[in-house]
């Protein structure tokens, strides 16, 4: 790739230096855009167009920086520098800012798309800065080949290190402010060895950036910990007792007085006061149709809520959860708050875990079960939505045996009125004989829906409760399946496949005013 010829050896190590720089960089420069989008989906949703809007925006910026280096004249080694200096400040300090701004203003999606553009224009300086550097050693066809392949190499381990490091023992937070001390090595390293090249003056100013710009990155570092307590402190209102960044999401485990709350990237998933409404309705509705012994199957659920509902039921036989994130399997076993609202659950004998995705898991079982419960966050993503497809629906139905039900969670009637019945609908188009749609008011959430789906009839008076439970009583679960006139006033007719996640779009758009 450096392909110094003999002419040239005597600059090796001049080289050696520059194309570390360039790798760095590369590597640097797309850990903060995968940064960015990935926080900009945590808090806002919709990660395809979060990732779309950042790429986007990102490319047209740094050939907006491309551009501009035309402009910057020589010594371009102290040029370059500054930029990397000012890479390290706005790249390393770039989610802490979205953080500050998310909870104290409501101009996130502005600052987002403020920081993408900063930080592609000085993205889009360094390659030509560092071509031009390296003209006095090579033919530019040369040049150009070393400095962009081993840019593009940096970007393959920035893509690389960050799900499968970065990501799942730092968090965004941390992550962005290593990233931004490592653009601040490339500064070092170049002061360091370029030092004789750059005028005194110049020189003591980039050493003096320099140096606070890396005692700014290395004491937020240090206090990222005590930051990120506060900042939740203010996002979440509660009192913290758990968080914990995972491969797969953020979770946050709050408590005020007897509340206990569990937060999935931001999202509230139950508090604890009224947690009983949603898994009362979630279960006992579906598992009073299902008549004799049970074999169940739960898709997600892995705060074993679910699970110590069915756990009521004598004739459950066997519960199989299948949840995505083990570390929330192993909180909701080993959390003693967790453990004291699920009733130790997930540790029973005739309950098996498993940690998979719910579509993989589908499509590589033969098994089928009697109930089958989907308690899954809302569809606010495109990955999340592709479980309320019609292809997943079709997975299902044909895990479901021949007189068994399926139920899932299905958002709110009343603030997501299109995504809720397209739910419906969907389950329709999946080649379920019978759909019917209920819901339940649960105080945290509002209006909440469900939709059951089986190839037999189903008829809500032959609803029969025969546990104990806190909210359903007889002779009111036939309410449950009467909707008012303004959760059907929009009722839509679509279907939500995985080519077309109609069901996110209209998630998004009926929250958009609610939050």
């Amino acid at each position: 790739m450096i392909g110094a010829s003999e002419e040239h050896s005597g600059a090796l190590s001049e080289t050696t230096v520059l194309i570390t720089s360039v790798l760095i960089a590369g590597l640097c420069s797309l850990l903060y855009e995968l940064l960015i989008s990935t926080t900009a989906s945590y808090f806002l949703g919709d990660s395809i167009r979060q990732f779309s809007i950042t790429i986007g925006v990102y490319m047209a910026a740094m050939g907006l920086g491309a551009w501009l280096s035309r402009l910057l004249n020589p010594p371009l080694l102290g040029r370059f520098i500054a930029v990397e200096i000012a890479l390290g400040i706005v790249g390393g300090l770039s989610v802490p800012l979205l953080y500050l701004v998310f909870a104290y203003t409501d101009v996130f999606q502005l600052a987002v798309i403020a920081l993408v553009v900063l930080i592609g224009i000085l993205t889009g300086l360094e390659v030509p800065l560092l071509t031009r550097i390296m003209e006095r050693h090579y033919a530019l066809k040369v040049n150009l080949s070393n400095v962009l392949s081993v840019d593009y190499l940096g970007a393959l381990l920035a893509t690389l290190a960050f799900p499968f490091l970065l990501l799942p023992f730092l968090g965004v937070f941390r992550s962005a402010v290593l990233a931004g001390l490592v653009n601040m090595s490339v500064g070092f390293l170049n002061l360091w060895y370029f030092a004789d090249r750059l005028p005194m003056r110049r020189r003591r100013v980039l050493w003096g950036a320099t140096i606070a710009v890396t005692l700014v990155l290395g004491i937020t570092l240090a206090l990222a910990r005590g930051l990120l307590f506060a900042w939740s402190n203010d996002i979440y209102g509660d009192r913290i007792v758990l968080r914990k960044q995972t491969p797969y999401q953020n979770i946050v485990l709050t408590r005020y007085q007897h509340d206990l709350r569990l937060y999935l990237n931001g999202n509230l998933q139950f508090s604890s006061l009224d947690e009983y409404r949603y898994h009362e309705a979630l279960v006992h509705i579906p598992a009073g149709l299902v008549t004799g012994a049970m074999d169940v199957l739960v898709l997600g659920g892995g705060d074993g809520l679910a699970v110590r509902e069915l756990l009521k039921y004598d004739r459950v036989r066997h519960v199989t959860l299948v949840d995505l994130d083990p570390a929330m399997l192993r909180l909701a076993r080993n959390n003693p708050h967790l453990l004291r609202l699920n009733d130790h659950s997930l540790g029973a004998s005739r309950v098996r875990l498993v940690s998979d995705d719910a579509f993989v898991f589908l499509r590589d079982s033969e098994r089928r079960y009697d109930l089958i419960i989907a308690d899954l966050p809302d569809p606010n993503t495109v990955s999340l939505a592709r479980l309320y497809s019609r292809e997943f629906y079709r997975l299902v139905r044909y895990h479901l045996s021949p007189d068994g039900v399926f139920v899932t969670q299905a958002t709110s009637p009343f603030y997501a009125t299109e995504a809720f019945w397209t739910i419906a609908n969907t389950l329709q188009a999946a080649g379920f004989q019978s759909v019917r749609p209920y819901h339940a008011y649960v105080p945290s959430f509002g209006d909440w829906g469900f939709v059951m789906a089986t190839d037999r009839p189903l008829r809500a008076e032959a609803l029969q409760v025969d546990v104990p439970t806190r909210f359903l009583r007889e002779g009111f679960t036939e309410s449950l399946f009467r909707f008012g006139a303004d959760t059907l006033a929009e009722r839509t007719h679509t279907v939500s496949t995985i080519d077309s996640p109609t069901v996110l779009t209209q998630y998004l758009a009926g929250w958009q005013y609610w939050n």
